[in-house]
């Protein structure tokens, strides 16, 4: 498997190493707030808590979805708090088989930042393997990390609507929310005309591991996804739709980011939404 995953012993054996690596906790969950005072209940030695929705995402109009992209002076300074330099390895994680932390990674990743990976299985990966956690809270040493966004493909919302034309539009929410049957917090239900419904759910086996290469290339070759496919991934808020990034990435796929997602799209009544 690529190094956009890293497993949790291989973790631990670089942890007693010594080697430069930052631990980062994202726990956070669609409807439940608490995710910093689940981080202090316990959380990988060293790791600093990272808040989804103030750190890794901007402050719009409800028109620009509910998770934009936080700026790159915002999101330098986050990286700076926890302790980010060249030459570091960052590892995410949370307790949901990275659907949260798969947004740190991206938004790593999309400045130009090689080195982070996301920890398989998540804190439950830590805890099947019988690794130790720690509570409360932890600090680190200002990095010198620098942000330039542009290093991850990003689709606007009009490319979004044509996107099916000429590529295959993947939608990574449940399928009953692309199916129009609930909506839990977007003003209308459905999805965007074209997509196809993938929900990142399927990426992971029963542990929230990541499935392998074979069964994920499989995965996405059954959605119409091939080697020469041009790929969108759009989810809620563009939160778990970087896990489905991550995902296609492990199948050797380069896929884009539809960062407004949903959240955008049904802000737009003079956009065509489809429900089947």
């Amino acid at each position: 498997m690529t190094n956009t995953v890293i497993d949790p012993q291989s973790l631990a054996a670089r942890l007693q190493t010594g080697q430069r690596t930052v631990l980062l906790d994202v726990r956070w969950a669609l409807g439940d707030p608490h995710g910093h005072e689940h981080y202090l209940e316990g959380h990988l030695p060293g790791a600093l808590y990272v808040d989804l929705d103030a750190e890794l995402a901007g402050h719009g109009i409800p028109q620009d979805g509910r998770h934009p992209l936080p700026s790159e002076q915002d999101f330098q300074a986050a990286a700076r708090r926890w302790g980010i330099s060249a030459g570091d390895l960052v590892v995410a994680y949370d307790d949901s088989g990275n659907m949260a932390s798969a947004r740190l990674w991206w938004l790593l990743r999309h400045a130009g930042f090689p080195s982070v990976s996301l920890l398989d299985g998540g804190l439950a990966g830590w805890r099947e393997a019988g690794l130790p956690l720690e509570s409360g809270s932890v600090s680190a040493v200002a990095g010198e990390i620098g942000i330039v966004f542009g290093s991850m493909p990003v689709i606007s919302l009009p490319e979004a609507g044509d996107w099916s034309e000429h590529g295959v539009l993947l939608d990574a929410r449940a399928d009953e929310r692309y199916r129009g049957e609930v909506e839990p917090v977007d003003p209308r239900a459905g999805h965007i005309p074209g997509a196809v419904s993938a929900p990142t759910s399927e990426n992971l086996a029963a542990d929230k591991k990541f499935l392998s290469v074979s069964e994920l290339a499989a995965r996405f070759a059954a959605l119409g996804v091939s080697g020469d496919t041009e790929v969108a991934v759009y989810c809620g808020s563009g939160v778990t739709a970087a896990h489905q990034v991550a995902a296609l990435e492990i199948a050797g796929v380069r896929a884009a980011l539809f960062p407004g997602s949903f959240s955008a799209w049904s802000q737009h009544p003079e956009l065509p939404v489809e429900v089947s």
